[in-house]
């Protein structure tokens, strides 16, 4: 029988993401915990080691590796995990102590104490891997230790955010005898102290987990072992969980899939599980290209996209139109672009061309990941490119590559305009706008904005109280609006499709949006 659990929470209370306990689709908690499971996603790990990837790899991380805190079911804030406890010891929120809980080891055998924890940090610091996450540790100043379980960060600036930074997979706790402290660890093997321990992997293909029996963690695993299958194309994933291959998929359903599976007929059994999403898409104009480095093609390029026409040829109600770089249900979240631009006009974006002297189609080139974001990203730039087309202002040419050579790409400055996908590194309005500016950020192409990098970020986060910081993400949307960087396309939903006999899906995802695999597990009865 086809089933579908629409989890349509307030949107002023995105951030509780993971509170979708109450949406009831599956009623029955038992479980038959022998099984092993099967998930499918198209977001492949670009490396297993954290130190290196600011990416979907965290989906892997987030099972097999621990975080001083991270996000127990029923909390949109960071909670203790390989930590007992973690608090602000000032009033200033620049000294932030953890204690560990006792008698933590790595899957190697080796013990996780504080000096473990000072290690894996200053790790990140030390390799500043391009396209890795150092970036998120702007705020730490030095990590020190007391003892074998009490860790302190000091840091340069009142940061309320950092807590939410160390519940990042990106701040994963790894073994000091395992990886290196000045490179990346190589191979298909890893060392961590999580719900599970990964027993093989296969580069994209698929990651092996098993119960880690000497876990000590809030995580309440629910099945013994989860297989992930990364597929590189969305209709074979599908295909795998139709023929019973695999009992779940996350990351990559295109919105044909999804308005397919919710319509098939009763002897299929499956179920389709729906959630607010604060995962966005945008387009990143690079200032070392000749036509994007100009002002007036880039607002041009705004003025003439039809987020609304794109939504519903591509993405058929699964998404919903951007217009600000904080999505919706997100403190700060303006309309800005919308305010500014209005329905999608040719001859007003004609009048800004000539108004700065371009009387010919600008040429320019977009860029794309074929096998990150889903075989939706195709159509979508499809459809860009005819929307920009048919208005004779433009000449737009498609090209794409795999996740990691695309990310190389853009890290090097090498497209002019490119498309990249944002789903949150913790729900907070200076993850939306923080990451994407400064000199070293998650989209390769320094922004300078000291408005908002010197004045408007740190004011932010002196508050404690998250709630009250939207006047400074409205003002950061206002500059972002101006300088038109950066364009904000669409907003998605959240969906986890899986076989009707499979329970915890409407509990599986945390406030990162990242699947946490041990809350799966077959049903044994009704």
């Amino acid at each position: 029988m086809f089933n579908r659990t629409r989890c349509l929470q307030s949107l002023a209370a995105l951030a509780s993401i993971s509170l979708l306990s109450g949406c009831g689709v599956l009623s029955s908690d038992k479980s038959d915990s022998g099984q092993k499971l099967a998930v499918g996603t198209t977001s492949t790990p670009s490396t297993l080691d954290p130190a290196g990837a600011w990416d979907g790899s965290w989906e892997l991380y987030r099972n097999v590796f621990q975080t001083l805190v991270s996000y127990p079911n029923g909390s949109a804030t960071p909670e203790p995990d390989a930590a007992e406890k973690c608090v602000f010891a000032d009033s200033s929120n620049k000294v932030y102590t953890c204690t560990l809980r006792g008698g933590l080891t790595f899957s190697d055998g080796t013990k996780l104490d504080a000096a473990a924890v000072k290690y894996s940090i200053d790790r990140i610091l030390a390799i500043d891997a391009t396209g890795g996450p150092a970036g998120l540790l702007t705020s730490l100043d030095k990590v020190e230790t007391s003892g074998d379980r009490k860790v302190t960060f000091r840091l340069n600036k009142p940061d309320a955010t950092f807590p939410f930074v160390l519940a990042t997979p990106a701040m994963s706790l790894v073994s000091p005898a395992d990886y290196p402290k000045g490179k990346l660890r190589q191979g298909n093997a890893l060392t961590g102290s999580g719900p599970y321990n990964l027993e093989a992997y296969s580069p994209d293909s698929a990651a092996e987990l098993v119960k880690n029996t000497q876990y000590k963690g809030f995580a309440e695993r629910k099945n013994d072992a989860v297989t992930i299958r990364y597929f590189k194309d969305s209709d074979a994933m599908v295909t795998a969980l139709k023929t019973g291959e695999i009992d779940a998929t996350f990351r990559g359903l295109t919105a044909e899939q999804i308005v397919d599976l919710e319509g098939q007929p009763k002897e299929k059994e499956l179920q389709v599980v729906e959630a607010v999403g604060a995962e966005i898409r945008y387009l990143v104009f690079n200032p070392k290209d000749q036509a994007a480095r100009n002002p007036a093609v880039r607002q041009a390029v705004a003025q003439v996209v039809d987020r609304g026409a794109l939504v519903d040829k591509v993405y058929k109600g699964t998404a919903e139109p951007l217009y600000s770089m904080v999505p919706s249900g997100v403190a700060g979240h303006t309309t800005s672009f919308f305010d500014a631009y209005g329905e999608p006009s040719v001859p007003k974006a004609q009048d800004i061309l000539e108004d700065a002297g371009i009387t010919e189609p600008v040429p320019l080139t977009f860029w794309f990941t074929s096998d990150r974001y889903g075989s939706s990203t195709a159509k979508e730039f499809a459809e860009l490119k005819r929307q920009l087309d048919a208005s004779g202002l433009f000449r737009i040419t498609l090209k794409d590559r795999p996740w990691n050579s695309f990310q190389t790409g853009y890290q090097k400055g090498e497209f002019p305009v490119f498309g990249r996908g944002w789903a949150p590194d913790f729900p907070d309005p200076d993850n939306f706008v923080a990451p994407f500016v400064g000199e070293k950020n998650a989209v390769g192409t320094p922004y300078n904005t000291p408005e908002i990098t010197a004045s408007l970020l740190p004011q932010s986060r002196r508050e404690s109280d998250r709630a009250a910081v939207a006047k400074q993400f409205e003002r950061a949307q206002e500059i972002l609006l101006k300088d038109v960087r950066l364009l904000p396309l669409w907003q998605g939903k959240l969906y986890v499709a899986a076989s009707d006999d499979i329970a915890g899906t409407e509990r599986a995802l945390d406030p990162q949006t990242i699947m946490q695999v041990w809350q799966l597990h077959r049903k044994t009865s009704w």
